[in-house]
C-alpha cells in the first residue's frame, strides 16, 4: 500500500507547486514473506545425508578366522604418515619385506598419485562402474538398480574373479583427519568395493621409520624404540 502526502508550508505565493512525498507501506511484504518462507520449508526436500559404508576390522573374528579375508595378489595397504606423506605396499609382507625400504613406496594424494596406483588395480572393474555412474547421473537408471549393479559386479569380481582390490587403511598417530576423507574420497573415486580401516602393525611402523632414515621416531611404539635404544 502506498500513499501520497502533499506538503503545504501554509503559503499562497503564486506560481509555487506543492511538495508531493510518495510514502510505500511495507509491511504487508513482511508478512507475504514470512508466508513464502514457510511455506518452502515445509514444502522442499530437505537434503539427505549421505554415509559412508566402512568394514571395521574386528579382533574377534580375525582370531576365530571368519573376518575378511586379503589376497595377497590382489592387497594393497596405504599407509598414512605424518605432514601429508602417503605410503602403500603391495601383497603381504614377509619378514624380509620390513627391513627393505624398497619395499614401501612414497607417493601423493594427486591423481597421478595415490589415485594412479588405484585405478591400475582396479581396472577390471572401474569402466563398468563409472559408466553405471553416468546413466544414473542422467535419470536412466534408478538408484536402487545402480546400486544392486554396482554390488553385482564387485562380488563377481571379488569372488569369482578374484581381481577386485583389497585396501586396506592405516592412519598414523600423527596423520590429520583430512588426510583419511582424502584416503576414503579416492575409495570412491576409484569405485573401490572392498576397503578397510585398520591399525598399524609392529612392522608397518618399523617401515615407516626405516623410510624416513630414521629420523622419526614417533612411528615405532614404546616398545621398539627401547629395543632399538631410542631415548
Amino acid at each position: 500500500m502506498s500513499e501520497v502526502q502533499v506538503n503545504d508550508d501554509g503559503g499562497k505565493k503564486k506560481g509555487r507547486q506543492k511538495k508531493q512525498v510518495l510514502r510505500v507501506d511495507f509491511t504487508p511484504m513482511v508478512d507475504m514473506n514470512m508466508l513464502l518462507i514457510t511455506f518452502f520449508m515445509f514444502s522442499t526436500t530437505l537434503l539427505k545425508p549421505q554415509v559412508m559404508n566402512i568394514s571395521m576390522p574386528s579382533k574377534e573374528k580375525a582370531e576365530e578366522g571368519s573376518g575378511t579375508e586379503f589376497r595377497a595378489s590382489t592387497a594393497l595397504t596405504i599407509l598414512l604418515g605424518d605432514e601429508n606423506d602417503i605410503y602403500y605396499y603391495e601383497g603381504m609382507p614377509t619378514e624380509a619385506d620390513w627391513n627393505d625400504t624398497a619395499y614401501l613406496k612414497r607417493t601423493t594424494y594427486n591423481e597421478d598419485g595415490i589415485r594412479a596406483v588405484l585405478m591400475k588395480k582396479n581396472d577390471g572393474t572401474y569402466q563398468k562402474i563409472q559408466e553405471l555412474k553416468e546413466k544414473r547421473s542422467k535419470g536412466t537408471i534408478s538408484e536402487q538398480f545402480f546400486t544392486e549393479k554396482v554390488t553385482e559386479i564387485q562380488t563377481e569380481a571379488n569372488k569369482n574373479l578374484k581381481i577386485a582390490p583389497n585396501v586396506l587403511i592405516k592412519p598414523t598417530d600423527n596423520s590429520s583427519y583430512k588426510n583419511m576423507v582424502d584416503a576414503l574420497d579416492e575409495m570412491l573415486v576409484c569405485n573401490i568395493g572392498f576397503y578397510q580401516i585398520g591399525e598399524l602393525t609392529d612392522g608397518d611402523r618399523y617401515l615407516l621409520y626405516l623410510k624416513s632414515n630414521k629420523t622419526k621416531p614417533d612411528y615405532l611404539t614404546d616398545a621398539q624404540k627401547k629395543d632399538l635404544g631410542i631415548n
